[in-house]
């Protein structure tokens, strides 16, 4: 019975050798419990999904058995290929915005795992015996529900971690063939795809602890000449952020009027430009407030994902300071594009 968190995985740098592979999809993560007329759509924090995704409702009631609990993700396709951006904006409150999405970007669930089928607890078999039980019940699955391929040919997983990504995938998810269903635990493995940039610091925030760095905020110059707000890079030991405020001491302003983000606290501002503090239904009553840098720095960060080309999706990850580049040269042009793949070559165009 909902909820379930479902299982985790932790990430490595290299797909590991002997397990069963599969792509890591690039949507929102979803257990879906099926009873006869009834079906629930749980989140990875176990909140329901069910009223945002009408459509999909329906195409898993014609495509799962009738008694089944199911893993997946919830995906949008466009164009061939992954579109997360579009899967966050079907997260409405108004029930008209949710029928109209449901009609112009309509969702796909991809499965991967099964947690209970008919009268029977699936959770402490062992991986093949749930895959073969999946494949069974998925057998007749027609598109917009999907059965997430797999393998365990290491050497193929790798050609789907260097092609697929062209489709707007995440990477590859390693499962040990033994393993058993265990919800909120990291006991699998994933290798994600990782790119560096070269950007501009250009303010930071205040630790929730107290008066250490919490995060950097960080910028990249667009065509206009404009610096952007891209996202932030926040992970650092307690004591490195007690350094930095020291070290960047010498770069602080005395206030915002003078700095390429001073209109960061008027709304509308935030129309044309990409400000930190932006209003954000995920921030909620965060505080956004912030203290202003001179633009003069540049460091290097690992990103995996853009979110519509304009910031990072999750938080940098800090690589090292970049004295030998100049603000200035830190502009969109650096960032990289996977080739494209379509999507079709993933799932098949049938679904099969």
């Amino acid at each position: 019975m909902p909820p379930v968190k479902p299982m985790l995985a932790k990430s490595a740098k290299k797909i590991p050798p002997g397990m069963q592979y599969e792509a890591k999809w690039d949507g929102f993560r979803a257990i879906v419990y099926r009873d006869g007329d009834e079906l629930e759509i749980g989140s990875r924090t176990g909140k329901p999904l069910t009223r945002y995704l009408p459509e999909l409702v329906e195409a898993l009631k014609a495509n799962l058995p009738d008694r089944i609990v199911v893993d997946g993700e919830i995906v949008i396709v466009r164009d061939g290929r992954l579109d997360f951006d579009a899967i966050t904006e079907r997260i409405h409150p108004a029930a008209s915005r949710v029928k109209l999405l449901a009609g112009t970007t309509p969702a796909s669930f991809v499965a991967f795992d099964v947690l209970a089928l008919g009268d029977d607890s699936l959770m402490d078999r062992p991986l093949t015996e749930r895959r073969a039980a999946l494949e069974r019940a998925l057998a007749k699955a027609r598109p917009p529900v999907h059965l997430a391929p797999a393998t365990t040919d290491i050497e193929v997983a790798q050609g789907w971690f260097e092609q697929y990504e062209g489709a707007g995938l995440d990477g590859v998810v390693a499962k040990p063939l033994d393993l058993r269903y265990r919800p909120n635990e990291r006991l699998m493995t994933k290798v994600k795809h990782e790119r560096t940039a070269d950007v501009v610091l250009a303010g930071f925030r205040w630790h929730k602890s107290g008066p250490v760095l919490g995060s950097m905020l960080l910028g990249l110059y667009d065509d206009a000449g404009r610096l952007q707000h891209v996202g932030v890079c926040a992970a650092f030991p307690m004591k490195r952020r007690e350094e930095l405020v020291a070290e960047l001491e010498p770069l602080r302003m005395d206030s915002v009027e003078e700095h390429p983000w001073a209109d960061w606290a008027k709304e509308e501002a935030h129309v044309s430009d990409r400000l930190p503090g932006a209003p954000s239904r995920w921030s909620g009553q965060k505080d956004l407030s912030w203290v202003p840098l001179r633009p003069e720095r540049v460091l290097e960060v690992a990103y995996d994902h853009m979110e519509n080309g304009q910031r990072f999706r999750h938080t940098a990850q800090w690589r090292r300071w970049r004295p030998d580049r100049e603000p200035e040269s830190c502009t969109f042009d650096q960032l990289e594009e996977p080739v494209s793949y379509d999507l079709a070559e993933v799932l098949g165009p049938s679904g099969d």
